[in-house]
């Protein structure tokens, strides 16, 4: 008997289901590399990302399902508290850690995307998104990050930059009127500091942030309306949906409170 394929729905990725206890995605040309991460994540004991089993008669990746809950727009409540940052927060300092010590294969392709000045530390996840996480609860608490899934914007780049990445859409880094409901009243800039301050985020990082945000928001604006143009689907989706507006609504963000954000990173601690 065949298992039924439920399909799962995400921004830019299509084509991907869930059969049984595996998730199916179709191949691309970054696949491999994709896969040789994850089994790495698996040798070094990181078990808070999907293993890779292998491909199907129809040659699609075969991966596990993590089980646990994705949050949604509009977020709950859960997915916006402070413990969740922090708990996102770690895990992608676990994350990093354990890639930390990968060798991409001869001839590995990445995604193209927005990425740091300078030479690459690690492969980063690059598409921390609330999406992108899956959120476990223990009986009586409320659901917090447990694992990232949706490796395929991995790519060579730095901490920081995947930090950054990270808090763009966790802090939020972003326009309060572009922010989730519950987001929007929240201290965007203290929680930036409540996030480096979970990562271990070390000063010179710290002293970095606001500029290496800043380009990171520049080149996400022409990298998604060049893919908006030329590959269409979820990319022209987003662009459509004002995509590029929100990214130059943050950078304005950012400007406006860049003192602020400094001054907060590197306040003695409390």
């Amino acid at each position: 008997m065949s298992v039924r394929e439920i399909p799962l729905i995400g921004d830019i990725s299509e084509g991907v289901v869930r059969a049984g206890t595996t998730v199916r995605r179709p191949m691309r040309a970054t696949s491999p590399a994709v896969h040789a991460l994850l089994r790495h994540l698996e040798a070094v004991g990181f078990d808070r990302a999907p293993r890779f089993l292998g491909i199907d008669e129809r040659g699609r990746a075969i991966l596990t399902y993590v089980e646990g809950v994705v949050p949604t727009h509009p977020l709950p409540a859960y997915a916006v508290s402070d413990e969740a940052l922090t708990a996102v927060a770690r895990l992608l300092r676990r994350f990093h850690d354990a890639a930390a010590s990968f060798t991409p294969p001869p001839g590995a392709i990445w995604e193209d995307g927005s990425a740091p000045e300078g030479p690459a530390e690690i492969v980063g996840h690059c598409d921390v998104t609330p999406a992108n996480v899956v959120f476990r609860a223990r009986p009586g608490t409320q659901p917090l990050p447990y694992a990232l899934i949706d490796f395929d914007l991995a790519r060579p780049t730095t901490r920081l930059f995947d930090v950054v990445t990270t808090l763009r859409h966790w802090a939020p880094l972003a326009d309060p009127v572009d922010r989730d409901p519950l987001q929007r009243p929240l201290d965007a800039v203290a929680r930036v500091r409540l996030f480096c301050d979970a990562y271990g985020l070390p000063t010179r990082e710290r002293l970095m942030l606001v500029e290496t945000a800043r380009i990171r928001f520049g080149r996400s604006y022409t990298l998604m309306r060049e893919r908006a143009r030329t590959l269409g689907g979820g990319w022209a989706r987003m662009w459509d949906g004002g995509a590029g507006g929100r990214i130059r609504r943050a950078a304005a963000w950012l400007d406006a409170h860049e003192d602020a954000i400094v001054s907060r990173l590197l306040a003695p601690d409390p």
